[in-house]
């Protein structure tokens, strides 16, 4: 039996792709692909994706081989796309100027190569230069970069080798507070119902120290107040 390591990059395309791609006949060499990244009998894999088990060799062999690459090669002719020569200025385009539509990006694709493509063509080919659809996601406005790089190499790394060799012990530490509340719902009534709930006050704190070798969590909790002498 094959041994394939799968990367976890690939195996999000195989999740997506297996639904999302254009042609029907990846979908299901994908599906195969996902599954067999589970580690699903062979059989199995055979049986729900409708496909013999030299074809699921094949899948796993070209995977084996050349990677996300291979295994979206289609073994009949098709027409290159008339983007291919844009390719590289796209992506560099998107990875500089992310758009929130696929309008946008139409837009953006007519632009810079003169081609027009319809909103399904135009989805095809954000996949096919490798973006997906992603959450944006906050970072904290005064986040000093240079900061935290000369923390982590001037400080944490020295007490990170310290505690390797036996001669400190690292925790990052963190604190949650969990306000006592009730669950309303709702009801039919004659008249509103009111609920006794605790005051905004009262609170369920948590603090968390994490060994930042054993990944051993150690945690205090109360109901009234976490003091620094609770944190030694």
């Amino acid at each position: 039996m094959l041994q394939l390591e799968f990367r976890f990059e690939d195996i999000e395309f195989f999740e997506r792709q297996r639904f999302e791609h254009s042609h029907l006949w990846l979908q299901r060499k994908f599906e195969a692909l996902y599954l067999k990244s589970h580690n699903l009998p062979h059989q199995t894999i055979c049986q729900l994706c409708g496909i013999c088990g030299n074809t699921l060799r094949r899948y796993l062999i070209e995977y084996q081989q050349g990677g996300l690459d291979r295994v979206q090669e289609l073994p009949f002719h098709r027409p290159s796309s008339v983007l291919e020569s844009h390719r590289s200025t796209l992506r560099e385009e998107f990875a500089q100027r992310p758009v929130a539509t696929v309008k946008e990006a139409a837009a953006r694709i007519a632009a810079l190569t003169g081609v027009r493509l319809g909103l399904t063509q135009t989805r095809d080919r954000l996949y096919w230069l490798g973006l997906k659809w992603r959450k944006v996601a906050p970072i904290p406005a005064k986040a000093d970069v240079a900061a935290q790089a000369a923390f982590q190499a001037q400080k944490l790394a020295p007490r990170l080798e310290e505690a390797r060799a036996g001669r400190r012990a690292v925790y990052f530490v963190d604190a949650a507070h969990f306000v006592f509340g009730p669950f309303l719902g709702w009801l039919w009534s004659l008249t509103r119902v009111f609920v006794r709930t605790p005051s905004g006050r009262q609170r369920f704190n948590v603090l968390g120290a994490l060994d930042a070798l054993t990944h051993e969590l150690i945690t205090v909790t109360n109901e009234t107040y976490i003091k620094r002498s609770e944190c030694v």
